[in-house]
């Protein structure tokens, strides 16, 4: 369950330039839970500002969103405060209701409706219009889980509550996690997301809360995609290149990406089985549980899709 953050007795009301003043000063360290926590008070008496989000999208509308379009690589869900830095990213959720057209229109998934997901990333968020999106919370401890998909994950149910005006949770990376129901009317919360400097490379999944269970990765690096595309096309060089990354390259997703694009590329039954005997041997938690996936792939009658 996300960390709930109480308000303190204070009615401090803050503009979003000094929100940024302060995230940019010393006394922000985004890096660590207790870090972002301290945050709180400053997120919260910028909630208080009933103005400044509306002075904002006014501004943006007035210059056809020029600046969310230069800094903005999110959907049409999200408004940038600030453009983001390597520490952090501010931003403004909106979150419709289901029968609001944009819903209809593009479906509930489209906004993480009824997805159960965690973050890759510790973040502060807090209602700041309406009722909120309502969420079934569940945890898990991420020591000795793999990421794999279809890997078994002890998640623990913990509450049903709304993101309501006023209320603050902190959430914790690849801990928490939350099946989003829509909000009753459209909604939004203020963000502050710790940003660090290998975020491009951590996973996020979305579960299968019935079977306990990671249902898949959400996050794919542009370098696994390269890669794939290179041993695809029967390039030695690429075959060689993804043996090295296999091997020993320091992302593990990265390793697991380049042993399964070989496997891919292998045409012998026999060659098959041994590299996937071989993925249950390595020190890979990812490749490891890929290899006895492959495994069980093979001895079904599964070849073609083993990897």
């Amino acid at each position: 369950m996300p960390r709930l953050i109480e308000p303190r007795e204070d009615e401090a009301v803050i503009d979003l330039e000094a929100l940024i003043d302060w995230c940019e000063s010393a006394a922000f360290d985004p890096t660590c839970e207790e870090g972002l926590a301290a945050a709180a008070p400053m997120l919260r008496a910028l909630s208080r500002n009933r103005d400044f989000l509306s002075d904002l999208a006014v501004a943006e509308l007035k210059d056809r969103c020029a600046g969310q379009r230069r800094v903005n690589p999110y959907s049409a869900q999200v408004l940038l405060l600030h453009p983001p830095t390597d520490r952090y990213v501010l931003r403004a959720a909106f979150w419709p209701a289901e029968r609001d057209h944009v819903v209809r229109m593009s479906g509930a998934s489209a906004f993480l409706y009824h997805v159960p997901h965690d973050h890759s990333f510790d973040f502060l968020t807090i209602g700041y219009l309406g009722p909120g999106y309502a969420s079934d919370y569940y945890e898990y401890d991420p020591d000795g889980v793999a990421g794999s998909d279809g890997e078994m994950v002890a998640l623990r149910f913990v509450e049903r509550s709304c993101l309501s005006e006023g209320r603050m949770l902190l959430y914790r990376a690849n801990r928490d996690v939350h099946a989003q129901l829509p909000a009753e009317s459209l909604s939004v919360s203020l963000n502050i997301l710790a940003s660090a400097p290998d975020q491009g490379w951590r996973r996020q999944y979305r579960f299968d809360t019935a079977r306990g269970a990671i249902a898949q990765c959400m996050t794919v690096a542009s370098a696994q995609l390269l890669l794939e595309l290179a041993v695809g096309c029967g390039g030695g060089n690429a075959i060689d290149l993804a043996h090295e990354f296999a091997a020993g390259h320091p992302v593990d997703a990265i390793r697991w990406t380049a042993w399964r694009a070989i496997g891919a590329a292998l045409e012998d039954d026999a060659a098959r089985l041994s590299h996937a005997e071989q993925g249950t041997g390595s020190s890979s938690p990812l490749i490891r549980h890929g290899g006895e996936t492959a495994l069980r792939n093979i001895h079904n009658g599964h070849e073609m899709a083993c990897f």
